[in-house]
Parts: structure tokens; sequence; C-alpha cells
């Protein structure tokens, strides 16, 4: 049986915690992390603001898709 993954964190102490199968992996910086560490912002991440721009962009689109635009009622 091979040896579990252990967790990816660089940092002043080392973490030794098993890194999780599912969800351990960051999709930003492709490094494996334990539980703790998987949230980019709890293993400071590198590609941090890059992701923070992204999702600001993605939000930004949708809500400019849903805009409604009031219509004008003619008073009579």
């Amino acid at each position: 049986m091979p040896a579990k993954k252990r967790c990816q964190l660089q940092g002043e102490t080392r973490c030794n915690s098993a890194v999780l199968r599912l969800v351990g992996q960051c999709p930003h910086c492709r490094a494996e992390f334990c539980a703790q560490h998987r949230m980019p912002e709890h293993h400071s991440c590198q590609n941090l603001e890059s992701c923070r721009q992204q999702a600001f962009e993605k939000n930004k689109a949708k809500l400019e898709s849903e805009r409604t635009v009031a219509s004008k009622m003619a008073m009579a």
C-alpha cells in the first residue's frame, strides 16, 4: 500500500496531516492540502489575487446580465 500523501503547506512549521482525497487539491496552485489548509486563504496561495479577480469578473458579468430596466410610465 502506498504511503499517505501529506499536506504541502510551506511555512514556519510543517503540517504533517493527511491530504483530503476529494477536496484537498487547490484549484489555483494545484498543491494538495489537509482539511485545515485546503482554502487558498489558509495556505497563502500564490494565485489568490487572480482567483479574487476572476470571481469578481464572473459576479460582475452575472449581475450585468440580470440587470433590469424599469419601464417609464406615461403620466396621464
